[in-house]
């Protein structure tokens, strides 16, 4: 499988990181610094993007699809149920909060797997992301 979307880097970041990501995930709270490279969303339309956006629907899918990549993000998700208890804003905070759901939408979309939509259901009153909507929309 060739790389064209260079996810590589998401390996590179999660090598060292994920571990202890998902460790305090569990605890039912998140690192901000980790975010950008668990939980990837779309890059912001000002051109202020983070070496960690994703540019595309295409490029979500083979996120989802390049191993180890995939897989944590579901593990990481699969987390999300046993924090039931509480709210996105309370693990992630306001801002992390609104990145997380930008990230399920656009993975929802991307795979259209009933884990991502059921995550989606329980944490965000099933509503998605109306910016990744458009964005994805439009570049469609």
């Amino acid at each position: 499988m060739t790389d064209e979307y260079d996810l590589e880097r998401f390996v590179t970041a999660q090598a060292e990181a994920y571990d202890d990501a998902i460790d305090i995930l569990r605890r039912g709270a998140m690192c901000t610094p980790y975010m950008d490279f668990i939980f990837p969303r779309l890059g912001d339309e000002g051109g202020d993007e983070s070496f960690y956006a994703l540019s595309s629907l295409d490029e979500a899918r083979a996120y989802l699809d390049f191993a180890p990549l995939g897989g944590r993000y579901r593990e990481s998700v699969e987390t999300l149920f046993r924090l039931v208890q509480t709210s996105a804003r309370a693990v992630f905070g306001e801002v992390d909060a609104a990145k997380l759901h930008a990230s399920l939408t656009l993975f929802a979309e991307a795979s259209n797997e009933v884990l991502l939509r059921s995550v989606l259901i329980t944490w965000f009153d099933n509503m998605v992301d109306e910016d990744t909507i458009v964005r994805i929309n439009r570049d469609a």
